[in-house]
């Protein structure tokens, strides 16, 4: 699957009324396509059409799926500033690089079927059954192959206890870090509209396309 946003960067409501016309005309064209998130906008003056503008959106597509990706340029008065000398208005359409997991596929952490156990024997401090008995643990979290060890307890029990706490902060990290990566991803496509060279271009309120 693939992450495609549609984004009015920084312009004002009609470029969010732009990203909402545009969506249903993704939409249309996409009918395999998912809306994993949607930010309103904020506009006071949008009035009626509040609900048709958005900041940004995200879809999820079929990975074979061919998208057109760059700009698309809206020519049409403003329905919220009559007087305004504007008419060309812009919005982008990008891929988003999840280079990390989406929300969707992070690593399970739960699922006990997907960690594997290894002890053997320790060395250093311990007390009596060090060398003797195979006290410490190694845990393997196998889709990923993360593994962590534990041989500072004197028990096998122990060690897999504190050798599976440690696994669970290492896999809740990675989630959070790819989080935090697609959510900067998003954000530096959002903010990066060309105004120029549009792959399309659509005209009047009822967003008819032209080129």
């Amino acid at each position: 699957m693939r992450l495609i946003q549609i984004s009015s960067g920084r312009g004002p409501a009609e470029c969010e009324l732009a990203a909402g016309k545009y969506l249903t005309v993704f939409l249309r064209e996409h009918p395999a396509s998912v809306i994993k998130e949607k930010y309103s906008g904020c506009y006071a003056d949008c009035g009626r059409l509040t609900n048709e503008c958005y900041k940004s959106v995200l879809l999820e597509i079929p990975g074979n799926e061919h998208v057109k990706l760059g700009t698309v340029k809206w020519i049409c008065q403003s329905p919220f500033r009559p007087k305004h000398r504007r008419k060309n208005w812009f919005i982008d359409v990008s891929e988003i690089q999840n280079t990390a997991r989406s929300q969707d596929t992070e690593i399970n952490i739960s699922d006990k079927s997907l960690i594997r156990f290894e002890t053997f024997r320790s060395g250093g401090k311990g007390g009596q059954n060090i060398n003797k008995v195979e006290t410490g643990v190694r845990v393997i979290h196998v889709p990923t192959g993360i593994a962590v060890t534990s041989t500072t307890a004197r028990t096998q029990f122990l060690n897999k206890k504190i050798a599976i706490d440690r696994l669970i902060q290492l896999l809740a990290a990675q989630n959070k870090d790819s989080r935090d990566l697609l959510e900067e991803n998003k954000w530096l496509e959002h903010e990066k509209i060309v105004r120029g060279n549009a792959f399309a271009v659509f005209e009047g309120m009822d967003f008819k396309q032209i080129t």
